[in-house]
């Protein structure tokens, strides 16, 4: 059975303890009831013996210790107060999907996906969007994404909270069926006491302590209640510790029978397998954002026009310009200019154009990654509680933003080295536009799996893309010791540097360095710090998904 003993959670740094030496366990294969008034540690329980919030104390599954939710996966399966998912796929791909990263036979996916449709109630709405279901669909269809791992036990946190009636009678009906049918564990939050008849065993919970647990009969019996809708009522007649004295007199007298079935699980898929189902979702759902995919290509095809936009009246210049290796003496510059600027002028505008192009790419970086893991953080962990890779989860995430930064990098490299006609060799420029788009991505990506809130991390994200222009001290003169210290982790000074650095051999590199004296990278050393920050972001990802970060 599931059983916890001296469960403690204190929060830190304040010290307050919001559980207090729980003692508990459960009714293998029945209907378990977790009751008490709101903000009693009802849910503080669940996720404590779940290994989601840190404890101090025991807990244990078929009388093995549960020391990490990892010992509990394949066994155990826990579905939060609301459902979280995808709102832009069917029901079908959702949990399609949920079975491709769990289970690795394809004979038993597609029995057990049409077995699930069914037990749920959901077969006739397989087709209909998240985004479009009642809620009491959505609990069920929160129950059925518990399944697909076809765990013995499930712990429900409140699936009937705000609920109607008819959709509350509906999921108790999926769970008592599945008792009977499947000799599942059901663990299940509630707050309508007068459904309590419908449950084989009732655990209350009263100011951060359990002092009851048995039939409701029993219960009723042991605070002197005619019915269940007075025990709140009770319990506030007397202090805690009252309750936790008496129970505790009489909790050996009380206790389940049975033990869980034993848990044979198949193999999980493997992690390159997962990936890829991944990457399928994260594809499908991208286009299915249509906000989103549109604002990308925006940005992705208007940003080139606008540097071109503001090199328009320097473009004539710029083609006619002799940009040929030539002696690299400026007098020969100087003296095949029949433009209205000289050299100097128009040396200053392509750098100008150039650093503007990386500023860009930053911003589409910034865009790519800054949202991706945070906004749907709690999806994943919910996922990876199921047994989803972490390696799988931040590889994929890695993957599908770099192949949109790689485009974009290529593209603002090529249309606007096409209309200006800059000098240089295609090849380290585009890998010099791309590694500055892919960094920045990997780098807000990794702010983005740190933090679980998607608007903290797009704002720091926004802040590093602001400072790239002024620390960059292209455009700003800074401090000598503050050029040295901030440049190495300035993206667009290095993108600009490689960029520039492939004109090494043109008149127009010469003239730039007559008024400059200032130390320009070459294009082989620009991407290797490029890559170093994308590696550092990458270290920032593998990080941060590691870390729990439920709501």
């Amino acid at each position: 059975m599931l059983a916890c003993k001296d469960l403690s959670v204190v929060i830190q740094p304040s010290g307050t303890c919001i559980l207090d030496r729980a003692t508990a366990q459960f009714m293998p294969k029945g209907l378990n009831a977790v009751i008490g008034p709101s903000g009693c540690g009802k849910t503080t329980l669940v996720k404590a013996m779940l290994g989601i919030l840190p404890s101090d104390g025991e807990v244990s599954y078929s009388g093995e210790a549960v020391t990490q939710s990892l010992d509990l996966q394949g066994k155990l399966s826990f579905a939060p107060q609301f459902s979280i998912v995808h709102e832009r796929l069917s029901v079908e791909e959702a949990l399609g999907y949920a079975l491709d990263l769990c289970v690795r036979e394809r004979r038993v996916k597609e029995e057990r996906l049409d077995e699930i449709l069914h037990r749920i109630g959901l077969a006739e709405h397989r087709d209909k969007r998240v985004s479009d279901l009642s809620g009491g669909q959505l609990r069920r269809l929160g129950l059925g994404l518990e399944l697909v791992g076809d765990p013995q036990t499930l712990v429900c946190d409140e699936v009937t909270s705000g609920l109607d009636p008819r959709s509350e009678d509906q999921i108790i009906a999926v769970l008592q069926r599945l008792r009977d049918e499947r000799e599942k564990t059901f663990i299940c939050i509630i707050h309508n006491l007068a459904k309590l008849e419908e449950f084989d065993w009732i655990t209350v919970v009263y100011q951060g302590v359990v002092v009851f647990q048995g039939a409701l009969d029993t219960m009723n019996a042991h605070f002197g209640i005619p019915d269940a809708l007075h025990l709140y009522d009770q319990l506030n007649e007397q202090p805690v510790e009252h309750w936790r004295e008496r129970w505790t007199a009489e909790s050996s007298e009380d206790a389940p029978r049975g033990e869980f079935a034993a848990v044979v699980s198949s193999p999980p898929p493997t992690a390159l397998a997962q990936t890829w189902t991944l990457l399928k979702r994260r594809t499908l759902l991208f286009k299915r954002d249509r906000g989103y995919w549109l604002l990308t290509l925006g940005i992705t095809i208007g940003f080139p026009l606008l540097v071109t936009i503001f090199a328009w009246d320097g473009i004539p210049q710029l083609r006619g310009l002799a940009l040929d290796s030539g002696s690299g003496a400026v007098e020969q510059i100087e003296a095949g200019i029949r433009y209205r600027v000289d050299a100097l002028e128009m040396a200053s505008l392509v750098t100008g154009l150039i650093l503007f192009q990386v500023i860009l790419l930053t911003l589409m970086g910034s865009n790519n990654g800054a949202r991706e893991i945070a906004a749907e953080r709690q999806i994943f962990e919910k996922e990876r509680f199921a047994g989803l890779s972490t390696l799988s989860y931040a590889s994929s995430k890695l993957i599908f933003a770099s192949l949109i930064a790689v485009v974009q990098g290529i593209w603002m490299m090529g249309f606007v080295k096409y209309i200006c006609e800059f000098p240089g060799a295609y090849l380290p420029q585009a890998g010099v536009m791309v590694l500055s788009c892919v960094s920045m991505t990997a780098v807000c990506l990794g702010f983005s799996a740190i933090f679980n809130s998607a608007d903290k991390a797009s704002l720091l994200s926004v802040y590093l893309v602001g400072f790239q222009l002024p620390l960059s001290g292209i455009v700003l003169a800074l401090p000598e010791v503050l050029v040295w210290i901030c440049r190495p982790f300035i993206n667009a000074y290095w993108g600009w540097g490689g960029y520039f650095g492939s004109m090494r051999d043109t008149r127009l590199y010469d003239a730039y360095r007559v008024d400059s004296n200032e130390w320009i990278p070459t294009t082989e050393l620009a991407a290797i710090v490029l890559l170093l920050h994308f590696l550092v972001g990458a270290a920032m990802v593998f990080w941060g998904c590691q870390q729990k970060r439920w709501d």
